[in-house]
């Protein structure tokens, strides 16, 4: 018998470094690479948005710009057609020094730097300021454009001799002492004589009945106010960290003509230069820049754009950015915490795991020493382990059953030596099965704790992206606030960060659902087409600024629906686009949404129409296929296909009429939220 017995003794330890292995192994490893890819993916989230800041303050900048350049010409349009402009241009008795007077008194309350009239041929009617030519340059585009009756404004270079012809003062601004700084020290720095002008023209009738042009211009070399209001619209308070501060600039070539970039001691970096891959990537191939990159003496979260004069020639830079370091710093005391936490949670769960393994292997390694002092012909030994109900114990009060039926059938097992080793070898195949019924449930008792622990790292992440959404949407309360009325100009633009943080938060809920989702269950949104019609508008607003669709809408729907905002925001997307590809020359596009039931089913009916071109019958029954399309070289074939089947998903129909030169009408009919 114990020959058998001790064919193949245990490995010493071997079930302590197993179970050992199995509650470390997902603390100590798993669980590292799971956190070190979720902080990388975390880490590249947080860089994307920073890009995506930085890429809406330059899209608040160039809105700017824009703004500039339509008031200086709305403004120069006005002058040109007040009544007291006519009755000095149309007088004859009027003094030429009446006109001047009037330029120079519009020039100073418009802040412009020049303001001049001529006539068809370029020849000087009055000026806001004595030229010192006669006949300044007058071919500009913008100037051309003006005599032909269209007025304009756009931004324009003019050379020494050119600002010199209209005021010596103006060439004298312009000049920018170039400043090389160390990473193009090589480079001789010399001087700027050239000039960044928002050069505006307007259209005005003079006394004789002759077309003229009412010529104005803003010098933007050392020109601090510009980007100042850049830069305060942008960055006000509370817009950034307190330890970041955002810059603006204007550049000339790669020159900086106006900035807010301190180079030392409170100067302004004015006669430095871009850097070469910077001004390389925008001016060479007229690129957007939105990235980091070195400015002057640090590195910053930047956004340059292209600036183009009246010939469409790629003339300057506009910049807008913010200091990296803060946010550097903050991403690294970010990692440090996760991993503070980590260590505390390994701190916390590591000895709750041993002493968990510990009641698994000690009882087995009792059992284990038991069996090996039987072996050596001690038939008094047992394990004296406590009565235990769970499987282990089961196993040791059953082995010290068999070693009692062992003492007390010594004999009558060595005369039946055949049978009784038929019967131990069922016993041992029994107590294997329980052995394999153990470590089965100990793998799931394990697989059990590493689910939760993922789940509890799972809603911590989620929480801590809710706090910087909380932050970001205080903050864009605060600049609300700070704004007053003039926060309805940027009305839209406020609306789209709204919805963009709602997209987070909504990924973030997703997270929370993963984690726990019974925190979650049966929570739905309930709202009003009309307030979808809303935000959906500032999606196709690129495909309807530069057309002569006109929009109409007609919300007298009150009943709530449940449909997903995000899913009816691309229904709606889809049905605008396909009639704004209906009406190529222009035309009407009509929005309605009224309470309606379809089968004795309350619901809420969306109509989108067109009065374009229309679809053939045969072409209006396919409309709904998948890949069936009449633009050939446009689309897939899938918009409408995805619409129904999103509309289809949450209740609701969708169809189409439409006739041959009389347009087309999209229907949605949705089910009342409950």
């Amino acid at each position: 018998m114990s020959k058998v017995l001790n064919n193949n003794p245990p490995p010493k330890g071997w079930i302590r470094y197993r179970l050992l292995a199995i509650a470390l192994v997902p603390m100590l490893v798993i669980l590292p690479i799971l956190l070190a890819i979720n902080i990388y993916r975390w880490n590249s989230r947080f860089d994307g948005l920073a890009i995506s800041k930085v890429n809406d303050d330059l899209t608040i900048a160039h809105l700017y710009v824009d703004k500039m350049l339509n008031g200086t010409e709305e403004r120069i349009s006005a002058v040109s057609k007040s009544a007291r402009f006519r009755d000095l241009t149309s007088g004859r008795n009027v003094p030429a020094t009446k006109i001047d007077e009037f330029l120079d008194e519009t020039a100073r309350v418009r802040g412009l730097d020049f303001l001049y009239l001529i006539d068809d041929v370029g020849r000087i009617i009055a000026s806001s300021r004595v030229l010192a030519t006669e006949s300044p340059r007058w071919d500009w585009p913008i100037v051309k454009a003006a005599l032909n009756g269209h007025p304009a404004a756009r931004f324009d270079v003019f050379n020494q001799q050119e600002l010199s012809s209209l005021s010596p003062q103006l060439a004298d601004q312009a000049k920018i002492d170039l400043i090389a700084l160390q990473e193009d020290e090589n480079t001789p720095a010399r001087l700027e004589t050239r000039g960044l002008i928002l050069h505006s023209a307007s259209t005005a009738t003079l006394g004789d009945g002759r077309r003229g042009a009412l010529i104005a211009g803003v010098l933007l070399n050392n020109n601090s106010s510009f980007v100042d209001a850049i830069n305060q619209l942008i960055y006000n308070e509370g817009s950034l960290p307190s330890d970041s501060n955002g810059t603006a600039t204007v550049f000339l070539s790669d020159i900086r003509i106006s900035t807010n970039v301190s180079l030392y001691e409170g100067k302004r970096a004015i006669g430095t230069r871009v850097s070469k891959e910077v001004g390389e990537a925008v001016l060479k191939y007229g690129k957007t820049w939105r990235e980091q990159a070195f400015v002057v003496n640090d590195w910053y979260i930047s956004a340059y754009e292209p600036l183009l004069d009246s010939y469409d020639r790629r003339v300057g830079m506009l910049y807008v950015g913010f200091l990296q370091k803060p946010f550097t710093n903050a991403k690294r005391e970010t990692l440090i915490a996760i991993v503070i936490a980590f260590g505390v949670a390994v701190a916390a769960t590591v000895p709750l795991f041993l002493v968990w393994t510990g009641n698994i292997f000690r009882p087995l390694e009792r059992m284990t020493r038991t069996i090996c002092e039987v072996e050596s012909g001690d038939l008094s030994a047992r394990t004296g382990l406590p009565h235990m109900t769970d499987e282990i114990g089961q196993v040791a009060s059953e082995l010290d059953h068999l070693l009692n039926q062992v003492q007390e059938r010594d004999v009558e097992l060595r005369l039946w030596n055949t049978e009784l080793n038929q019967r131990v070898e069922e016993r041992a195949r029994e107590l294997q099965q329980a052995n394999e019924q153990l470590e089965t449930t100990s793998k799931k008792l394990i697989m059990s704790e590493k689910l939760a622990a993922i789940g509890e790292i799972t809603a911590g992440i989620a929480h801590e992206i809710n706090n910087p959404i909380a932050v970001i949407q205080g903050n864009i309360e605060v600049i609300q606030s700070i704004i007053g009325s003039d926060a309805d100009n940027a009305k839209n633009e406020f609306r789209l960060i709204d919805q963009q943080l709602m997209r987070i938060s909504e990924m973030v809920t997703k997270l929370l659902r993963f984690s726990k989702p019974q925190e979650y269950a049966g929570v739905f949104e309930r709202y009003i087409v009309a307030d979808v019609i809303d935000d959906t508008l500032p999606l196709v607003h690129h495909l309807l600024k530069n057309t002569m669709i006109s929009i109409e809408r007609d919300d007298r729907a009150t009943r709530l629906i449940v449909m997903s905002r995000t899913e009816l925001q691309q229904v709606l997307v889809n049905l605008i686009v396909n009639a704004c590809h209906a009406l190529p020359q222009g035309g009407k596009l009509v929005l309605r949404s009224f309470d309606s039931d379809m089968d004795q089913t309350p619901g809420v009916l969306v109509e989108v129409s067109d009065n374009g071109d229309g679809m053939a019958p045969e072409v209006a029954i396919r409309i709904f296929d998948p890949f069936f399309t009449t633009k050939r070289r446009e689309g897939t074939g899938l918009g409408l296909s995805i619409s129904q089947m999103l509309v289809t998903r949450n209740g609701g129909t969708i169809s189409v009429t439409s006739k041959p030169g009389e347009g087309t009408t999209f229907t949605v009919w949705l089910p009342e939220a409950i």
